[in-house]
């Protein structure tokens, strides 16, 4: 039997149609249709100026995650088709990933096939997913501390006392 709090209104249950067009009804079923969508954390926009991540960086990040489709199989999209999508030549894509490299978010790991030769690159973004979940623990903590502040405002006798805990 379940056990009904006085103080909870009940939602009522979503159904999958409704959680499924909640991104159509955001952008519109064409445009949702067109390409389909890519999943990715907040934190990574959230965090850029903490990642040392400049704009084009980010901009090749978002588009290697577009092609990860799968946990298990690293993206392999070639040089040439991010150059197009993202309006750079492959030679800037490439610098652009080696400097990823450097900072250790994406890791090129090369593909080659016995009858065509080497492939496209295999791109390994652990190295950014373990940073992004390094910095999740302190955008938590961040976000309670400020969450503290917020209701120590909106209740003065609540300011005195989280003052004094702090110290």
């Amino acid at each position: 039997m379940a056990v009904v709090k006085k103080n909870v209104i009940p939602m009522p249950p979503r159904t999958a149609n409704s959680t499924s067009r909640m991104s159509e009804r955001k952008w519109g079923r064409a445009v949702m249709q067109a390409r389909n969508f890519c999943i990715f954390p907040s934190l990574l926009l959230h965090a850029q100026a903490r990642l040392k991540i400049t704009p084009t960086q980010l901009a090749i990040v978002m588009h290697l995650i577009d092609f990860w489709w799968d946990a298990d199989r690293k993206p392999f999209p070639g040089k040439r088709l991010l150059a197009d999508r993202v309006g750079l030549s492959p030679r800037h894509v490439q610098r652009v990933i080696a400097e990823l490299e450097e900072c250790g978010y994406v890791r090129r790991i090369e593909r080659l096939s016995r009858s065509r030769g080497k492939l496209t690159n295999e791109y390994d973004l652990s190295g950014l997913v373990a940073r992004l979940k390094e910095l999740a623990l302190e955008f938590k903590v961040a976000d309670e501390q400020a969450k503290k502040k917020r209701q120590a405002v909106a209740r003065p006798g609540l300011r005195i006392r989280v003052a004094e805990a702090d110290e």
